[in-house]
C-alpha cells in the first residue's frame, strides 16, 4: 500500500504542533518531520555560539542556511516517531527550540535564507521516509518543499485565541502585551517571507471555536482518507 505525505502549517500559535503530534496517535503507521524545528535548531545553534544575528543578516546579502546547518553540526535524529534535533551531538531541549526569541530569530533569519539546499535535504528526507512510514511533515513552504504532497493544511485561528494558546505553552510567564506585539510581528514576517501561502491543494482549516485538541484534529481527518490494509 502507498504511504501518503500530509503537510501541516499554520499561523503563530495556531497550535500546528500539537495537531501534528495528536495526529500520530490517529494515522497508522505514521511519523513526524518537524521541520519548523530544524530550523528553530539551525536559529537555535547560532544564537548558541554567540553570533550576532543582526549583523549576520547586514553582513550577508544570502545566508545558505543548510551550509550553516552543516558547519554548525546541527543533526536530526527520528526517535519515537518524532524528529529530535542535537548540536554536536548534544540534544536540543523543546523548550529551547519553542522559547519566544528562538522563535523571532527564526522569523527574521527566514527573510534574508537562501533555503534551497535545505529543501533539498528535507526532500530527500521525506523520500526515504515515506519507503516506510506515512509521514507528516510540520513547517512552512511545505508545497516549495514537497510539491508531491498528498494533503496540505494551513491552520489558523484568531489573533486572541493565538495569544492566549501561547501564553498556556509559556505557562503564563510573558507579559500579554509582549506576547501579541511578538505574534504579530513574526505574522508579519513571516508574510514578507512568502509563507502563509494557500494553493490549489491547500485546505484551511479554522481551529478558533474549538474546544480541545481533539475537535481540532477531527476537523483535519475529516479531509484524510486513510486506507488500512487488508
Amino acid at each position: 500500500m502507498k504511504n501518503i505525505v500530509i503537510g501541516i502549517e499554520g499561523y503563530v500559535g495556531a497550535g500546528k504542533t500539537t495537531i501534528c503530534k495528536e495526529l500520530l496517535n490517529k494515522i497508522p503507521n505514521s511519523i513526524l518531520l518537524e521541520g519548523g524545528n530544524l530550523y528553530r535548531a539551525i536559529v537555535y545553534a547560532l544564537m548558541h555560539y554567540g553570533i550576532d544575528l543582526e549583523k549576520m543578516k547586514q553582513n550577508i546579502k544570502e545566508i545558505d542556511i543548510k551550509d550553516v546547518m552543516d558547519k554548525l553540526k546541527v543533526e536530526l535524529a527520528l526517535e519515537n516517531n518524532i524528529t529530535n534535533f542535537y548540536i554536536n551531538g548534544k540534544k536540543i531541549e523543546e523548550e529551547k527550540l519553542q522559547s519566544a526569541e528562538a522563535s523571532l530569530a527564526v522569523s527574521k533569519v527566514g527573510t534574508v535564507a537562501n533555503n534551497e539546499k535545505l529543501f533539498e535535504f528535507a526532500r530527500s528526507l521525506i523520500d526515504n521516509f515515506k519507503i516506510k512510514y506515512n509521514v507528516i511533515v510540520s513547517g512552512r513552504a511545505l508545497m516549495q518543499i514537497y510539491p508531491g504532497l498528498d494533503y496540505h493544511f494551513l491552520i489558523k485561528a484568531s489573533l486572541e485565541e493565538r495569544i492566549r494558546r501561547k501564553s498556556i505553552q509559556y505557562k503564563g510567564k510573558v507579559d500579554l502585551e509582549e506576547l501579541k506585539q511578538n505574534i504579530v510581528t513574526r505574522d508579519e514576517l513571516q508574510e514578507k517571507a512568502g509563507f502563509y501561502k494557500v494553493y490549489d491543494k491547500t485546505t484551511v482549516i479554522d481551529i478558533t471555536d474549538c474546544k480541545t485538541v481533539e475537535d481540532s484534529v477531527d476537523k483535519v481527518l475529516e479531509h484524510i482518507c486513510i486506507k488500512e490494509e487488508v
